[in-house]
């Protein structure tokens, strides 16, 4: 396949993923707003991103299989299809049942989605090619995870067409339908039967689909459980800065994506900061990072208890650039450090099991999170929204936590100056030359 045609396939899948990973947290701006139009308890707040990462987690290894069965392809197209319906069935819901019910289906059908993006990745490009590919994938999953509140706040505030908050899920059909026809295009087709021949290599001495040694790499095994804590626990965030600022403080979702506009400004410093010394500092630059961004939470939390309901949007600056500023540093070089150890022929399955972690902890972490902030809620006064907010922030300190512990597992060294000797352990090669 020709270069270019191989670049427009990729964007193909990249935007599959990109709306994969907003809709798990754009909603959060939204909730509120949705709550007020259709009504219903402040559970429908949680549900309206409890109902996607549960049906994401029950549908994720059945969407895995169907790809290895029926085509990576064939595949993602109907769950692209699957997910664009299901959006315009979130935007025209007349009830909060009927949203809960759609944000379900949507989670299914990113079930579908999201295990063929890296297999289709590895049709793409061959393993000399993966390090330039993911060199633009991993950012932009990060830009997106970081811009998805400002940019649902920012369809609320325009309000176009009269729509309100169902722009979030209607501005998903244009750009699914671009993707659709682009994927079906450019795409290579994987045929029939694909799982039937990976056994059939697999018994031939070949290589699987999942190359099941690199669970066996403790570095790669601990990275694994280092992103589910990690990610998770922007889903801490997520609740703290919209449902907070928005349902307790009243301020509109406009004002809320603009007060958290820092937290993002910081995250694009912090994570030209990660890039920049992770190949000289390895694995500790997500120490660093972590407890910049566990200050950052400490201090968001102090000055909301300190100001109270009165809390402006100036007086959350510092602690919200000091905080995005920390989550930056750890969000680019963790694909690196956790693949340090990942032989070359292992790199497609590694990175497939480790993007699809990250993606399903943002969702299971606004979920988990979310059952604390709400059953400490009490009144829907200002007060109970500060208390509850101040108690999430530290179960999110309690998870970086985790993670801190979790990263001495991890390679000492990032990739580009890492790569595993005969004993399995890391040491330096010139990996970055033959994946780059």
């Amino acid at each position: 396949m020709q270069l270019s045609r191989r670049w427009l396939a990729f964007a193909a899948i990249i935007t599959a993923s990109v709306m994969d990973l907003l809709d798990s947290t754009i909603a959060q701006v939204a909730a509120p707003s949705i709550r007020r139009d259709l009504g219903g308890s402040y559970t429908v707040i949680e549900w309206l991103s409890a109902a996607y990462a549960l049906a994401m987690a029950v549908g994720l290894l059945t969407g895995g299989r169907l790809g290895d069965l029926y085509g990576r392809k064939r595949v993602l197209l109907v769950g692209m299809a699957g997910f664009i319906a299901a959006s315009a069935a979130c935007a025209a819901a007349a009830t909060s049942g009927e949203l809960i019910a759609s944000r379900a289906l949507q989670g299914l059908a990113g079930a579908i989605m999201l295990p063929q993006v890296f297999g289709l990745i590895s049709d793409l490009f061959e393993t000399h090619e993966m390090g330039r590919a993911f060199a633009v994938f991993s950012p932009v999953m990060g830009l997106s995870a970081m811009l998805g509140p400002i940019v649902s706040g920012g369809l609320i505030g325009l309000d176009l067409f009269g729509t309100g908050w169902r722009m979030i899920f209607l501005v998903n059909v244009p750009v699914g339908l671009a993707a659709l026809a682009a994927g079906a295009r450019f795409l290579p087709a994987v045929l029939v039967g694909f799982g039937w021949y990976q056994v059939r290599r697999k018994r031939s001495g070949g290589t699987p689909l999942i190359e099941p040694g690199i669970f066996a790499n403790r570095g790669y095994a601990s990275g694994i459980a280092f992103s589910l804590a990690f990610i998770s626990s922007m889903g801490g965030i997520v609740l703290i800065f919209n449902v907070l600022l928005q349902a307790g403080l009243g301020y509109t979702p406009w004002h809320s994506a603009i007060t958290t506009a820092p937290w993002a400004a910081g995250a694009f410093i912090g994570s030209a900061a990660g890039g920049i010394t992770m190949g000289r500092l390895g694995r500790r630059v997500l120490h660093a990072g972590l407890v910049v961004e566990a200050a950052g939470l400490l201090a968001l939390a102090g000055t909301v208890r300190a100001a109270g309901a009165g809390v402006s949007t100036a007086d959350l600056l510092g602690p919200m650039i000091v905080g995005g500023i920390g989550m930056g540093m750890v969000f680019v070089p963790l694909f690196d450090i956790a693949m340090a150890g990942i032989r070359p022929h292992e790199m497609g399955s590694a990175s497939g099991v480790l993007q699809t972690v990250n993606s399903l902890s943002m969702s299971t972490g606004v979920a988990g999170l979310g059952v604390i902030f709400f059953s400490l809620l009490g009144s829907g006064h200002a007060a109970g929204y500060l208390s509850a907010a101040q108690w999430t922030a530290l179960a999110t300190v309690g998870l970086l936590a985790s993670a801190f512990v979790l990263a001495f597992w991890m390679p000492r060294r990032a990739r580009e100056t890492a790569g595993t000797g005969a004993s399995g352990e890391p040491e330096r090669t010139e990996l970055a030359v033959a994946t780059r």
